[in-house]
């Protein structure tokens, strides 16, 4: 679907838009050092007939591109807003300074998935994160935040959702992910700012930073629909197959406690054993100076690439599963 030039905007008003009408928008959120605005894209479609309002966010992190083209596939090539009810929105990019300079971390250090709500008068980024929150995410009656791994690392196709919320379970198991991880939101996240809001929202990690993946993208669209139909926000049926779904009901990262060169034996989507040997640690003539086991039965959710390890270096994530 071919869209009109976006428009300049300093505020989401969903009352100006016509039923039946897809808008793209850049809206003003911040200034650079030189007075500059620095504007995010927004996509918009609103339907029909009243509905709830969907919000999907990709790029909080820089570097995290999966979920661009996610929302960019679904505005051009999948909505067909003459059968729509409700709205959607769509922000393909947050973190527009980060994003330019590809990178993960906003451009004062700060993590803007750490900081969220903000503050009104706080740092930059702080700001930043705060004017997201009053002019975007305070619009939505629900979130899916699409983000990858981080530099360095490689995803399964997971979600962290709270599981014991009803809503929030349903979103997450309508995703046909690889792996479901239990977890309420923490401070200073975007799904966390929207539950503060009263805003069902479910975090979406759709594989690895720095590049598009197609099987990735292809699955985090099929999610999206299903939620749209589940919302019936669209008719179509769901599609949900949860059969190879692992849930988890907790996860937590194993460190290098020593510096070296890092190998991890494991895969994604692993399952291992207490004391299976997970990762092997060199020095720099290729001596073996520790074996890494696995401290618990669990399932590999993502897992280290980069083998230059410091002191402190992610080596898995392991996720404790459910039992059935």
């Amino acid at each position: 679907m071919d869209m009109e030039k976006a428009t300049n905007i300093k505020e989401i008003d969903l009352s100006k838009i016509e039923k039946g009408e897809i808008k793209t928008f850049w809206l003003d959120l911040s200034e650079d050092a030189m007075g500059v605005p620095i504007k995010i894209p927004v996509m918009i479609c609103k339907g029909m007939t009243e509905g709830p309002v969907l919000g999907i966010t990709a790029a909080v992190h820089g570097n995290e591109l999966n979920g661009i083209n996610v929302i960019q596939r679904l505005f051009n090539n999948d909505l067909e807003v003459e059968n729509m009810s409700g709205t959607v929105i769509g922000i393909p990019i947050v973190n527009i300074p980060s994003y330019i300079r590809q990178e993960r971390y906003f451009k004062d250090g700060s993590d803007l998935n750490r900081i969220m709500p903000g503050k009104e008068n706080g740092t930059v980024a702080e700001t930043y994160a705060h004017r997201f929150k009053e002019k975007v995410l305070s619009h939505f009656d629900y979130l899916m935040d699409l983000h990858t791994a981080s530099f360095g690392r490689v995803n399964s196709f997971y979600i962290r959702s709270d599981m014991s919320k009803p809503i929030t379970k349903k979103l997450a198991r309508l995703q046909n992910a690889e792996i479901i991880l239990n977890a309420p939101p923490g401070d200073g996240t975007v799904r966390g700012a929207a539950e503060d809001l009263n805003i069902p929202a479910i975090t979406i990690e759709v594989g690895n930073p720095n590049l598009f993946q197609k099987k990735m993208i292809k699955s985090g669209l099929a999610g999206i629909h299903n939620v749209m139909s589940h919302l019936e926000i669209i008719r179509d049926e769901q599609e949900i197959d949860n059969s190879n779904t692992v849930e988890c009901i907790s996860s937590r990262w194993l460190y290098t406690d020593l510096g070296g060169l890092l190998n991890v034996h494991v895969e994604l989507r692993d399952i291992v054993e207490k004391g299976d040997h997970i990762a092997s640690l060199r020095d720099a003539f290729g001596n073996e100076i520790k074996k890494y086991v696995a401290p618990e039965k669990g399932i590999v959710i993502g897992k280290s690439v980069n083998p230059v390890s410091p002191t402190g270096s992610r080596i898995l994530h392991l996720g404790k599963i459910k039992k059935q």
